[in-house]
């Protein structure tokens, strides 16, 4: 923070805001740093490969990922020890990092459910035998992992979940089916909510529980959506046996554990850098489409649908520094991380809306063709995201969380049983 020396008061040209506003300038060992990002992104810019998505990686990727994590700029701060760079937390390089690859629309290696929800749990609940064992391989893309959370009747109403572990000997037998799965037909594992103790209350009986998706008993169905793809399965279990020492944090604290991974899944599913790189892309885009003749960023009616959306997405940025800095101070972000995912994924929504509207008659082509722009990654998107405002927490679920937990709002009123 700026102060005045003592006994001196505000300078005449400036207002008592301006005095005590925060100077955002770098430094010149931050500058520095910078342009040792934007050198690495520019030497190696015939190297950029994207993540797998619903896939699993190609050799590219992995090598990219691996390019990313030898030079700190993927799992920065995940110990060496675990197969990351090993870097003390800094908010401004991390910052630094984020803004240099959107500006150059450079892959940020893998976004996934292994690096970016098991991993962290790992960091924060795991055994050093779990984290020695499953953070690097995940970290470079060798092993692929599924979420095992959501169930037929156990959706929004996860503690209500009904797949049981029962034990023999030093195993468990795990039966029942789990259903929205995403990439459980890439998998090579998964971490799987299970009930090991059927007499406790139900928030309680739960455990987290890892193993390999090629164990004995597991059929997976996948669920072609309205994508035309199959991102999602159903997962049935039948006496699948499982050591008992794949639990997670502890037998029957699954709940805590899960919750610890839907912190992170819900970062991820609003990560504000991928927003903001949707965001310049659909800047791209409108400068180079055009109806008669005019672009349509020039266009009155969509620029200022743009502009509001801009406005959203730099609002959305700032809050993701709130959450960054809480994560390295060890503090927690409150507010600032309830809203994460909702704002995100109705925002990517109506990013892609937008760029729908934009292409005209082009944006209700589908599957393949030779007008599609991007590959039609627009309209797969806008059809996508709608899905990820249900999943992950429904917007309306999310919507109860902030209200109660961040706002102190009454509890919403349940349905009286006759």
């Amino acid at each position: 923070m700026r102060t005045e020396p003592d006994g001196a008061g505000l300078s005449a040209n400036k207002t008592p805001l301006e005095e005590n506003a925060m100077d955002l300038r770098l430094t010149p060992d931050m500058e520095a740093f910078r342009d040792e990002v934007r050198a690495f992104l520019t030497a190696h810019k015939d190297r950029y490969a994207p993540g797998a998505g619903a896939d699993r990686p190609r050799e590219a990727a992995m090598e990219w990922q691996a390019l990313l994590i030898d030079n700190g700029y993927a799992a920065r701060t995940i110990p060496k020890a675990y197969g990351g760079y090993g870097a003390e937390p800094d908010i401004l390089k991390s910052r630094i990092i984020a803004e240099a690859f959107t500006a150059a629309g450079a892959p940020r290696g893998f976004a996934n459910q292994g690096i970016s929800m098991l991993v962290p749990t790992l960091l924060e609940v795991g055994s050093e035998e779990q984290k020695t064992r499953w953070i690097a391989p995940t970290l470079r893309g060798e092993i692929v992992w599924c979420q095992g959370y959501s169930e037929p009747g156990a959706g929004s109403d996860l503690a209500n979940l009904q797949t049981k572990a029962v034990e023999d000997g030093e195993d468990f037998l795990i039966s029942g089916q789990k259903i929205w799965t995403s990439t459980a037909a890439q998998a090579d594992m998964i971490f799987c909510l299970v009930r090991t103790e059927p007499q406790a209350p139900k928030h309680d009986g739960i455990s987290y529980i890892l193993f390999p998706m090629t164990t004995p008993g597991i059929e997976v169905r996948p669920l072609k959506t309205m994508t035309g793809s199959a991102e999602f399965n159903e997962v049935f279990f039948t006496d699948v046996r499982v050591p008992q020492s794949a639990v997670v944090g502890g037998r029957g604290r699954g709940w805590f554990v899960a919750n610890a991974t839907l912190k992170h899944e819900r970062g991820m599913l609003g990560d504000p850098n991928a927003t903001e790189a949707r965001f310049a892309a659909l800047i791209d885009l409108m400068k180079t489409e055009t109806v008669d003749g005019q672009r349509l960023i020039d266009n009155p009616v969509m620029a200022d649908r743009l502009m509001a959306l801009q406005a959203r997405v730099m609002t959305m940025k700032f809050n993701g520094l709130r959450t960054l800095t809480a994560s390295m101070t060890g503090e927690n972000a409150g507010m600032a991380a309830m809203v994460v995912k909702l704002q995100g994924c109705e925002l990517n929504h109506q990013i892609a809306a937008l760029a729908i509207d934009a292409l005209g008659e082009l944006g209700v082509l589908y599957e393949d063709g030779p007008h599609l722009r991007a590959k039609g990654s627009w309209q797969r998107n806008y059809m996508f995201d709608l899905g990820l405002i249900i999943g992950g927490g429904t917007a309306q679920i999310q919507k109860n969380i902030i209200s109660e937990r961040g706002l102190g709002l009454p509890r919403e009123p349940k349905l009286a049983v006759v």
